[in-house]
């Protein structure tokens, strides 16, 4: 088994530097669950870090990008999106219920303050890649 590669492009680290840093703290503490779940699938080569809508985003082959961010309006959330044309947090309700937050079909929200329930993010976050 190969060890997975992690690319990074440099227009990451501007978003990242813009983050409060709570808030970047956060986001990372997310990246690093992404990152450790696709390091744990033999099949995943490399996963790819670029910005998508503006947004940290993580993709693989053959799987569906995940994105994350925090948007001022709302400043004591963050979120983890997901492909809306998926039925991925559908899928998630079904298996988690209100075990999270959820906005439509596209994402799971967390507070700031949220202890974050890592298995069962580490879960959904293995199933979209």
């Amino acid at each position: 088994m190969g060890e997975t590669v992690f690319k990074q492009y440099p227009t990451v680290a501007v978003k990242w530097a813009a983050y409060p840093e709570v808030v970047r703290s956060k986001l990372k503490a997310l990246r690093q669950l992404i990152v450790e779940v696709a390091e744990s699938l033999p099949e995943i080569q490399q996963i790819e870090e670029t910005l998508k809508w503006g947004e940290p985003s993580y993709i693989v082959q053959g799987g569906s990008t995940i994105r994350m961010d925090w948007k001022p309006k709302m400043p004591q959330q963050y979120a983890l999106y997901f492909n809306c044309n998926t039925r991925l947090v559908e899928t998630f309700k079904v298996v988690y219920g209100d075990l999270f937050n959820y906005e439509g079909k596209r994402a799971i929200l967390f507070d700031l303050e949220d202890e974050i329930p890592k298995e069962e993010i580490k879960a959904c976050i293995q199933i979209a890649l």
